[in-house]
């Protein structure tokens, strides 16, 4: 499905000149099945696109333009992985943890969790990790037809419910969502979960589906959850590295090669904008709901005691995982080691052999 229109000007001076060099008007469609109330969305519609378009009329004879779908309005958030693939849109976004069968190995950071809360350190791991293991950036065009472009860091994962808690033992009888494989970390550790996605947070908390969400400060101010969710508690599960920007194979075949580089240029600009929209927030959007809701930080002995109850979890994965004939060992104690690298201690060493 190709999407880019040559002008008839264009054309007609290329032919006279006798050059295949010519102006082209691009247009492509990208979007998320997610709102752009979600930072890495907004940064998409705010960041990626306008940088795009920029550098390209700036530095070429082309130009640039969108067909925007965000909040599902053409894929859901379950179906970005297929939408690119078949050029339904042309550049996606979207989270790891809905694709557990064709990408089981991608949400690795989220199998370990009460990592960093650094939105920057975790991508940085995430960077390290992938620059290891060719196969996590191959996948994306050996089976689907498309190109990674950026990985996207989430900020940091806390905790927000409808009642008030303290100590795991509060949890045992209320219902939480979350997306994915971050539902282990409630399962394990004796906590009712419940699948869902940001796209229907905010009723189904409003109409007691369940009583809480595992979920970064962001969406609870910008998606309004604090209203359904009075209680925000730090436990600080973890910044994850799980999402990702792809381009459908065939469209970025057809773009000029001038476009092409600087396409990589603004996505390897997006992906750091992800780290540090979400590092710089994260405080302010914190101090916000302090002034909206009650905010309560964890004990530190509460939130070990969670990390022990997952300390097998982690080796579970990466047998399963193996026996996929998938590197999830390495993986994993790459996760483990890059973090170290980088100055984090963990409160489990979790042990992979």
């Amino acid at each position: 499905m190709n999407r880019i229109a040559t002008t008839s000007t264009a054309a007609l001076a290329a032919a006279v000149l006798g050059s295949t060099a010519f102006a082209e008007d691009i247009t492509l469609r990208i979007g998320s099945g997610h709102p752009p109330g979600v930072v890495y969305a907004g940064l998409m519609i705010d960041y990626f696109q306008p940088e795009l378009k920029r550098r390209v009329e700036e530095r070429t004879d082309h130009t640039i333009n969108f067909v925007e779908g965000y909040s599902g309005s053409i894929v859901k958030v379950t179906e970005v992985l297929e939408g690119v693939q078949d050029g339904i849109i042309d550049i996606g976004g979207f989270c790891y943890c809905f694709e557990p069968s064709n990408l089981p190995l991608h949400a690795f950071q989220v199998m370990m969790p009460f990592g960093t809360m650094d939105p920057v350190t975790s991508l940085g791991v995430a960077q390290d990790v992938y620059a290891e293991v060719p196969y996590l950036e191959d996948v994306f065009t050996d089976k689907f037809n498309q190109v990674l472009l950026s990985r996207i860091a989430d900020g940091g994962y806390n905790l927000g419910t409808s009642f008030a808690w303290e100590d795991l033992s509060d949890l045992k009888d209320q219902k939480i969502a979350g997306a994915g494989l971050n539902l282990n970390w409630l399962e394990y550790a004796g906590v009712s979960p419940v699948q869902s996605s940001l796209a229907t947070a905010y009723t189904e908390m409003t109409t007691n589906v369940y009583e809480g969400w595992i979920m970064f400060p962001s969406a609870w101010v910008n998606l309004k959850l604090y209203e359904p969710g009075p209680y925000y508690t730090l436990i600080g599960f973890g910044s994850m590295t799980w999402h990702g920007l792809t381009m459908n194979q065939d469209t970025y075949d057809s773009l000029p090669e001038n476009v092409r580089e600087i396409l990589h240029e603004v996505a390897a600009d997006y992906e750091e904008q992800t780290g540090i929209v979400n590092q710089s927030e994260y405080d302010r959007l914190v101090d916000e709901l302090r002034g909206l809701i009650t905010v309560n930080e964890i004990d530190a002995d509460v939130r070990k005691a969670w990390a022990e109850s997952l300390a097998g979890w982690p080796q579970s994965m990466a047998d399963d995982l193996e026996a996929q004939g998938l590197p999830a060992k390495q993986v994993l104690n790459l996760v483990l080691e890059k973090a170290e690298a980088r100055g984090y201690e963990w409160p489990v060493r979790y042990v992979i052999e």
